[in-house]
């Protein structure tokens, strides 16, 4: 049975998650207004990736018997001055995110909740590769630039992340 005090973070997490969703399918937008339309796959697909984390928590949830609270929430940003302040936020989101996660799992150890400290270490993981991941496209934006056809070329490897991305997400529900 869970806490009260473990409950209400649990759905905090959850409507983060979903913010998360909401903030890159309008980032999403963004990028298809501009024509990035790689960027665009990519941040649809990732937006798809938060609404799973979402539900993943609500299911835990639902199968400890608590009840899970869907908030309303803020509109996220619709406008962005470029490509890089909207990677840059990514990466300050993501960190933020991580900063919750690492709360959560905090406050499972010190209660001690051992059961969901082990099904929190998911998201430890995954935050770690999101983390990864959006660095290490600022670092292409720093590297290849955004003047002239290095925009082009920024959309393009964005593109190829989404592709594979995509694949993966192919060969995983073929082996479910």
């Amino acid at each position: 049975m869970l806490s009260q005090a473990m409950i209400d973070r649990l759905n905090e997490q959850i409507n983060l998650e979903m913010y998360s969703s909401h903030l890159y399918l309008q980032m999403s937008s963004w990028c298809a207004y501009k024509a990035l339309e790689g960027c665009a796959t990519f941040l649809s697909q990732h937006a798809d990736e938060e609404m799973m984390h979402m539900r993943r928590l609500l299911n835990y949830l639902h199968e400890t018997g608590a009840l899970a609270v869907i908030g309303g929430m803020q509109a996220p940003p619709h406008y962005f001055s470029s490509l890089t302040e909207l990677f840059e936020q990514i990466y300050e989101h993501e960190q933020s995110i991580t900063r919750k996660i690492n709360d959560l799992v905090h406050l499972a150890n010190t209660e001690p909740d051992y059961s969901t400290l082990q099904f929190l270490q998911w998201y430890v993981a995954e935050q770690h590769q999101e983390e990864f991941l959006f660095k290490g496209i600022l670092d292409k934006i720093n590297l290849i630039g955004t003047e002239g056809q290095g925009i082009f070329f920024i959309d393009r490897e964005v593109s190829n992340m989404a592709a594979n991305k995509g694949k993966e997400a192919t060969a995983m529900t073929a082996a479910q």
